[in-house]
């Protein structure tokens, strides 16, 4: 088991339990790693007969996406700013069951889901059709960032809402030996051992065919909520960095395929580019991978964000989230919603935890936000990773 950083045993523990599923399958822990539901976030593991949906987790193919635009950021006045913020709050849905008040008519994705192979997925295409182009709450967000050269970017962190959530929810299910949409708790404690699923049995080619729709999904909803943010700032993209996380991919490593399973981790493969975002008064970066020993031994896998250090009930109870939008103001940056438990000290900084991983991955562009939206902070989402 390859670890970058410093982690709690429990942290570590849990990853290893996660391995140990499988006799000899490799494991790696990010440096932004922290504990999840029965994986950790930041955690890959690589299996050679099994697929694990709790090792995706509940939020599949949660991922960024990052656009340059020609705008320069010196040419927007602060009302400006004002304006972008409101505008976003206000066309761009955030929050737990949200549907999209724009709604997307049509969408090669709702041709995928209505023929998925899987039945009970297929009866998920009207929750997926009202929810297509919405945010989320949790760590999900829509910025607007500047880069070094003074370029205006937009960038977004989210998945795939209720249709993933339901969709994963649906495969731990069957993995417990229940029906699809049994009302059980699919879950259950962090805690929790490994859910597996045979990888050549008919649940395991399943899994992999909805995981897949839902990553498709995912990735439109991602596309279309830019797209909104660009009409609103009335430019264009220049550029795209488009990555996720939650997944499993099929890879070859060390001269076999795997069934590679990231949980909060980028793939990183050399040249490979990924999004990565801090906490709303951090940095973000634009890296690409590069071969070395240590990024074999990651499993070209790096970070997904900076990792937490502080849990949401403890951020709630200590910090002074006030005192934080007066600072985050101060710092340049237009803040709407979030809460105490995404104020940045119950994150890691994110150049701390890029660190550990230098050897895999360069940094191409740094970007500091000038807008963040996030959802408001009574709001509750279980679709968050």
């Amino acid at each position: 088991m390859k670890i970058f950083g410093e982690h709690d045993t429990e942290t570590i523990e849990q990853l290893r339990r996660c391995a140990a599923a499988e006799p000899g399958a490799p494991a790696v822990l990010c440096a932004d790693g922290h504990l999840g539901y029965s994986m950790p976030i930041g955690g890959v593991v690589g299996y050679r007969d099994h697929i694990s949906p709790s090792g995706v987790g509940y939020d599949i193919a949660c991922g960024n996406l990052a656009v340059r635009t020609p705008l320069r950021a010196a040419d927007l006045a602060p009302t400006d700013y004002e304006r972008v913020a409101d505008q976003v709050k206000r066309r761009v849905a955030f929050g737990m069951g949200r549907s999209n008040q724009e709604p997307i008519r049509d969408h090669d994705v709702f041709d995928a889901i209505a023929h998925s192979p899987v039945a009970a997925q297929r009866q998920l295409l009207g929750l997926a059709r009202q929810q297509l182009g919405t945010v989320g709450g949790g760590n999900h967000y829509v910025d607007v960032l500047e880069d070094e050269d003074g370029l205006l970017w937009v960038g977004v962190h989210f998945g795939s809402r209720g249709f993933g959530h339901k969709t994963a929810t649906g495969f731990l299910n069957i993995a417990a030996g229940r029906p699809f949409d049994s009302r059980s708790r699919a879950g259950g404690e962090m805690s929790a051992p490994p859910s597996l699923l045979p990888l050549h049995a008919p649940s395991g080619q399943d899994y992999i065919a909805a995981m897949t729709i839902a990553g498709e999904f995912a990735y439109a909803g991602r596309e279309a909520v830019v797209d909104t943010v660009l009409e609103i700032l009335g430019t264009e993209a220049t550029d795209r960095v488009h990555n996720h996380h939650n997944f499993a991919w099929p890879e070859r490593h060390g001269g076999e395929m795997l069934w590679i399973v990231r949980k909060g981790a980028t793939p990183a493969f050399p040249g490979q580019r990924g999004f990565i975002g801090g906490s709303m008064d951090d940095v973000a970066v634009i890296v690409h991978g590069v071969e070395s020993r240590q990024a074999a031994d990651a499993l070209y896998s790096t970070v997904h964000g900076a990792g937490r250090v502080m849990s949401r009930r403890q951020a709630k109870k200590t910090v002074d989230f006030r005192s934080v939008q007066d600072r985050v103001r101060a710092h340049g940056t237009i803040l709407r919603g979030a809460g105490a438990d995404e104020a940045p000290e119950v994150y890691r900084k994110l150049e701390d935890v890029l660190a550990p991983h230098a050897a895999t991955i360069e940094v191409e562009h740094r970007l500091r936000p000038r807008v963040v939206v996030m959802a408001g902070a009574n709001e509750f989402d279980p679709y968050k990773d």
